[in-house]
């Protein structure tokens, strides 16, 4: 996602149009989830965030996804929800190029990995 207050701000999207997880076969829901903490796992390891917030909400789109974002204890909401109230107007760095490449590449292979498991 391309969100400035949250850089390696992810959403990991189901292609199919499947509106909950129960809907999807057993299998399919774990390849999911291998999908969700391999991007989490990557994020954690070049981001090196204080927290991760793993969601699953599609009220407004209900086509499954989950939001896997980045927390400092210095960002913008930190301690709420990044959906809730601003705590402080704080703006973080941008990413690099470099991370962003590196963040990529790790979530790609992550992902590869944890699918052919």
């Amino acid at each position: 996602m391309n969100d400035a207050d949250y850089p390696a701000y992810c959403r990991v999207e189901l292609i199919a149009h499947v509106k909950e997880m129960t809907d999807l076969a057993p299998q399919d829901r774990a390849r999911t989830m291998k999908v969700v903490f391999g991007v989490e796992t990557a994020v954690r390891e070049v981001i090196q965030p204080d927290k991760i917030n793993l969601a699953s909400l599609g009220n407004k789109t209900p086509h499954m996804h989950w939001h896997v974002i980045p927390r400092f204890e210095n960002d913008k909401h930190f301690p709420n929800s990044h959906w809730g109230e601003a705590m402080r107007n704080t703006k973080p760095q941008p990413l690099h190029d470099v991370t962003v490449s590196r963040l990529t590449q790790l979530i790609a292979n992550y992902v590869e990995c944890g699918l052919n498991q």
